[in-house]
């Protein structure tokens, strides 16, 4: 059985956390100042779990900022003086009555960490403070396992996919320490944050006090038992996704393992999610799919998708059970030199053995009930699954283009004109004396950085779109140039024009 921890979770007391916002906000308590202090080369081994290089850094430092620094950055005791004179509005008591620290004479304990957190969507680059459990550096030791994890890689890659939309009403199911409720909470006019962890709703709602946002409910409860009946615009969910034997001695961690066998709880959410969304309504969450010996992941996860509803899944890695194993056992803690390891990986192998797992996926879903078609309409909905192992920016802005684009010409067909998106650039490959080109490719600079080879015929249909000439006359004309007849160029180049409109290249 894992440990719990042994401090009681945090109290979100308004006046305290904006006492400690105020004291924060004086020390300028944040990401740049903090780098500026001990260096980015310290900075960045701190994300590596090194904390020694930022500690030799700020030796002899006795200031408010270094001070804070060990303290909430670190999660190491600091002399109560110290804190005292750092924190003066909210002081070492209120502190303790945030349950974010435990104070004797002499010195402070922190229970939690406090980090800076910096952040960049469509209205511009702004900053929260995130309160979340002492991690492993601060616990020296594995995690407890009901351990609320601070702001890591899932959060952040959660965070640039959520298309940048307004929207009325948001649910942030599975929200942790509340990170993906506090952006969607600036698009939104009011959001529901759920979790099943009281620990996790308890740092939520601290840090939404901390950081001032007040359009923010919070309520306890498994998947959607407490949104039940209710409907949204936007759902985001970064979910216990890990697929973790039910095994006797394997530890369970409520920030990352959802109680079901296999990849069934993110099945169960892609199956439920539509009862939950109005018309026109996205849910977006991060996931893990499982391979097995007669299907693929990314074809088991379409099968769960109830059929009137739009599914695009991005698949960006994949890996074997054995590497899949290796990865969450470590991340609880565990490495190969303890004990405790081999166990633990053969209980995960002989689990994915029993379904016949052969390579576990993960990635990107969204779901989108569609709105009303027009009368006489009949509108299929959009079926996209592709694996896509290439670097990615600002994929929120590419799924909404990409979303727009299919129902653009799920709708009317292809506009009348297309121009050429502005990131495209074209690279042409000859061999050495050769002067016509054996390889053409258009790529994308940004978005989902796709590559795609091209005929001459279409790399000058692409190279013609600058919104002056219609589509019709710019087919016309090559068809001229390359004499061949027009209908059977348009036949040729009409589904790869649609395919270049729908991946961002073209635009309407």
């Amino acid at each position: 059985m894992t440990a719990v921890s042994d401090s009681a979770p945090p109290t979100p007391d308004p006046l305290l956390c904006a006492a400690l916002a105020a004291d924060l906000d004086s020390a300028d308590f944040r990401s740049e100042p903090l780098r500026r202090l001990w260096g980015e080369e310290a900075d960045d081994a701190l994300a590596r779990g090194l904390r020694e290089p930022i500690l030799r850094a700020i030796t002899g430092d006795d200031g408010v900022l270094a001070t804070l620094g060990r303290l909430f950055v670190l999660g190491m005791p600091q002399p109560r003086e110290a804190v005292a004179t750092a924190l003066a509005h909210v002081g070492v008591d209120g502190l303790g009555s945030l349950g974010l620290a435990v104070a004797d004479r002499d010195s402070v304990r922190p229970t939690a960490l406090l980090r800076p957190q910096s952040f960049v969507d469509a209205d511009g680059i702004g900053e929260w403070w995130i309160a979340s459990d002492l991690d492993e550096v601060a616990l020296d030791g594995p995690l407890p396992a009901d351990h609320v994890l601070g702001v890591g890689g899932a959060s952040r890659t959660l965070a640039e996919i959520v298309t940048p939309i307004e929207v009325d009403r948001a649910l942030d199911l599975g929200t942790g320490c509340g990170i993906q409720a506090l952006l969607v909470a600036r698009h939104a006019a009011s959001v529901v944050a759920t979790d099943i962890s009281v620990r996790a709703l308890a740092f939520a709602e601290l840090n939404a006090l901390l950081n001032g946002v007040r359009n923010i409910e919070f309520r306890l409860g498994s998947m959607f038992e407490p949104v039940e009946g209710e409907a949204f615009d936007l759902i985001v969910s970064n979910p216990p996704f890990v697929i973790t034997p039910r095994a006797e001695g394997v530890p369970e961690y409520e920030y990352r393992d959802g109680g079901l066998v296999g990849d069934a709880l993110v099945e169960k959410f892609v199956r439920s999610v539509a009862a939950y969304l109005t018309a026109g309504g996205i849910a977006q969450l991060l996931g893990n799919w499982e391979s097995r010996d007669d299907e693929r992941g990314l074809d088991r996860l379409a099968s769960w998708v109830p059929d009137d509803i739009d599914l695009w899944a991005i698949q960006r890695e994949e890996l074997s059970p054995l590497g899949y194993a290796e990865l969450w056992i470590r991340d609880g803690g565990t490495t190969p030199r303890d004990a405790a390891f081999t166990p633990l990986l053969s209980a995960w192998l002989d689990d994915f053995a029993v379904r016949g797992v052969t390579a576990v996926g993960f990635g990107y879903v969204l779901l989108r009930r569609p709105r009303s078609s027009s009368a006489g309409s009949t509108r299929a909905p959009l079926r996209r699954t592709e694996r896509m192992p290439q670097p990615v920016s600002n994929v929120g802005g590419a799924l909404r283009q990409g979303l727009a684009a299919h129902d653009l010409i799920a709708e009317g067909g292809l506009p009348d004109t297309l121009i050429t998106a502005a990131d495209v650039t074209e690279a042409r490959h000859l061999l050495p004396g050769n002067d016509d080109p054996s390889v053409i490719e258009l790529r994308q600079g940004g978005g989902f950085g796709r590559t795609v080879a091209v005929d001459p015929a279409l790399a000058a249909f692409v190279g013609a779109c600058d919104g002056e000439l219609t589509v019709v006359q710019i087919v016309s004309a090559l068809a001229d140039l390359f004499e061949v007849p027009l209908a059977d160029l348009w036949a040729d180049i009409e589904p790869r024009i649609r395919q270049l409109v729908l991946d961002g290249f073209l635009l309407g």
